[in-house]
């Protein structure tokens, strides 16, 4: 639940269109990942929401987009806030990725096969969301858009939690969000963060 004094959503993008010959980054949303977007939008909790801010990769400003026009908002577009860098191995098939992931978020001081290191990924975001809310008046409620590892590393962060894979969204391709209050940066131990779906369709 949204709470009257303003509080931050993370939402992850849904599915995307794997096509290994384009960079990751330029990887578009899926048919699903479309019908799913549009049919988080209405859920309550994202009603109260009154600014926009998302990572610049196409699948995530997609996901933004769909909700900007629901809600009859702007998007703010921030190039940091994308997902940890994996420009080292590119594409990898799933089963080579979910063990290279599990290693990422095990050793987050460690750069596993050229990746961006978790720990830098996690200071990465959090210092981001926080320059966003710096600007933005405290009772009002802000909606990040982005990605799965970056925001189970933002979760770690405003939870208090140790970086741990198992604080992950669920598996399904994305399309998740957890709500934070902004003093959980600070703080770091914000209850309720959960992910939950934005639509199971």
């Amino acid at each position: 639940m949204i709470r009257p004094d303003g509080d931050c959503i993370y939402l992850t993008h849904p599915q995307v269109e794997i096509d290994p010959a384009v960079p990751v980054p330029d990887w578009g949303l899926s048919e699903a990942g479309f019908r799913r977007a549009r049919a988080g939008t209405v859920l309550p909790v994202f009603s109260r929401v009154s600014h926009i801010v998302s990572s610049a990769e196409r699948k995530a400003r997609q996901t933004a987009e769909i909700f900007a026009g629901r809600l009859g908002l702007a998007v703010g577009i921030d190039e940091l806030m994308h997902e940890n860098d994996r420009a080292s191995t590119g594409f990898l098939p799933p089963p080579e990725f979910e063990a290279v992931a599990d290693r990422f978020f095990a050793s987050p001081d460690e750069s596993v096969r050229g990746w961006e290191k978790a720990r830098d990924a996690q200071a990465r975001i959090v210092d981001r969301v926080r320059v966003h809310l710096d600007g933005m008046p405290a009772g009002e409620t802000v909606l990040f858009v982005g990605h799965g590892g970056v925001g189970t590393l933002l979760k770690c962060h405003v939870g208090g939690f140790a970086i741990d894979r198992r604080h992950d969204q669920p598996p399904g391709g994305g399309g998740c969000f957890f709500v934070f209050p902004r003093t959980a940066l600070d703080g770091r131990c914000a209850a309720g963060l959960d992910w939950r779906p934005i639509a199971d369709c």
